[in-house]
């Protein structure tokens, strides 16, 4: 019930991957020292602090550098831009920043940059999309051309995890001159790969950084170009990586997954990534007065009709698993032992509506931006059970802005935490109070305000503990399952997937 019809063009496409059906300019691949690789979503701000689409963070991970750099095999936390850090007290961090980094434009990197970055994040008027990422930062002080101190505006034992991840440094200097929108239209960095062109609607193009710092702990890219390309499409996409038109994609349907192994020119890697899936209901009723998500019972009632197993293992699969609590296990503070484990049981949920008033169900509108079957699927669940949601698919950028706006009753959403390994990355975005809280439960946030900032590991865990209960209690969300990766490309590249949903493009090389 829940695999995905495979069209017979696609399978056109397969058994004709070299004839004129399928074909497209062969613009990537070794000869031409040139790795293309496909999503199916735009970033339409590329600068790191403004927008929070996954391909924006994979973007800011070739083309910034962070202070910190944690190691993707051994959580162990590298100097990158830092060279040294030490806390002064639990609110002040001393950091001493690496000599001889230029950014992209030739800028020579300095103390100057990181007050400038952290400063500016800090401030209400960057209108930083991620507020959870930099909240924490009170302000930065330049102690010397190489010396910087980070103030807290509380203790954050975190905070070594966000500076090695979602905190690129920005050119002070240039930043200032072009401002926001210029910055997205021709970024500057410090990272390994210097991006060449941003074309609206098309990509992005990126080329090696030859100045790039030879201590870095990432290490030295080794394919000359990078060029990402926007094809909205999955058979188009996996179309084009046959002919090899493009090098590389994900997010591949499992079905077709399966069906490429046999390729002899195609390499597939699964498995399972820190990205959750969810549903989130208009439990304050923002979108209607009347909104049946204002009564808990209908909320729990969604919670049971979701056949998470089902979902994980016949239609996600490549290691996906049902998920009952809002973070990914792996997260330090996932604590899931009172989360609710609301198993599949439409009998009970019918039950749950009708004590909630609606015995023959009710008619409700249901927003996504990406893996149409999958919310497809969950729309079936849901009819089963008398809800009949009518779904509205668009664009990123579209549904996010209905969604702060409160006009969403409920939403399919994902969330890979931004590659953070702790709960806070998770819960501090959805439940603290910020732009995409939609539930605003106060309760929640004060055991989420002690959890983020005590330097006790247990007072931490046990306060994640309560607000994960509460979440789940009350079902102020759905959380359905992990997703899992289906990477797809030429056998002539040599590449490897992480957890953590980052495509490390500055390790792969050509066979």
């Amino acid at each position: 019930m829940f695999a995905m019809k495979i069209s017979s063009a696609w399978l056109r496409c397969i058994l004709l991957a070299a004839g004129a059906a399928c074909t497209a300019p062969a613009l990537a691949g070794k000869a031409n020292d040139t790795l293309v690789y496909a999503s199916d979503s735009e970033v339409e701000n590329i600068g790191p602090y403004h927008n929070n689409l996954r391909e924006g963070v994979i973007i800011a991970h070739l083309a910034w550098d962070t202070l910190v750099y944690r190691d993707p095999k051994t959580n162990e936390y590298k100097p990158q831009l830092a060279t040294s850090w030490k806390w002064e007290s639990p609110t002040a961090l001393v950091l001493d920043l690496r000599q001889g980094v230029t950014f992209h434009n030739g800028d020579k990197f300095s103390a100057d940059d990181v007050v400038f970055t952290f400063n500016y994040v800090a401030s209400p008027e960057s209108k930083v999309v991620t507020r959870q990422n930099t909240d924490w930062i009170k302000n930065a002080e330049k102690l010397g051309e190489y010396r910087v101190r980070i103030n807290l505006k509380q203790p954050f034992p975190a905070a070594l995890e966000y500076l090695s991840g979602p905190t690129p440094i920005y050119p002070a200097t240039y930043f200032k001159k072009v401002g926001v929108e210029g910055f997205s239209k021709a970024p500057i960095g410090t990272g390994p790969y210097r991006i060449t062109s941003v074309t609206p609607g098309q990509g992005v193009s990126m080329v090696k950084n030859s100045a790039y710092f030879k201590d870095s702990p990432q290490g030295q890219p080794k394919i000359g170009n990078l060029k990402f390309v926007v094809i909205p499409d999955p058979e188009t996409r996996v179309a084009q990586l046959m002919t090899g038109a493009i090098d590389w994609i994900w997010r591949v349907a499992a079905d077709q997954a399966d069906a490429m192994r046999s390729m002899p020119n195609i390499t597939v890697q699964s498995g399972e990534t820190m990205r959750i899936g969810f549903l989130t209901m208009d439990s304050t009723g923002s979108s209607a007065a009347n909104s049946p998500f204002k009564d808990v019972r209908v909320r729990q009632a969604v919670n049971y009709a979701v056949n998470r197993n089902g979902l994980a293992g016949s239609l996600v699969r490549g290691g996906s698993q049902p998920v009952y609590a809002t973070c990914f296990r792996a997260q330090f503070g996932c604590e899931t032992k009172a989360v609710v484990k609301y198993e599949y049981n439409p009998a009970k949920a019918k039950a749950l509506l009708a004590e909630a008033g609606y015995p023959k169900g009710f008619d409700t509108e249901i927003y996504a931006y990406r893996e149409r079957e999958y919310a497809e699927a969950l729309i079936g669940d849901l009819h089963k059970i008398g809800i009949n949601a009518r779904l509205h698919y668009m664009k990123f950028a579209a549904l996010q802005t209905e969604y702060r706006a409160g006009k969403t009753p409920m939403t399919f959403q994902a969330w890979g935490s931004f590659s953070v390994n702790d709960t806070s990355a998770f819960t501090g975005v959805w439940f603290k109070g910020g732009a995409d809280d939609v539930s605003k439960d106060a309760q929640v946030k004060s055991w989420l305000d002690v959890a983020d900032s005590s330097l006790d590991a247990a007072v931490r865990k046990e306060n994640y503990s309560k607000a994960l209960q509460r979440i789940s209690q009350q079902a102020l969300a759905a959380p359905l399952f992990s997703y899992s990766t289906n990477y797809a490309y030429t056998s002539a590249l040599k590449f490897q997937g992480y957890p953590d949903e980052l495509p490390r493009f500055y390790e792969a090389s050509w066979k």
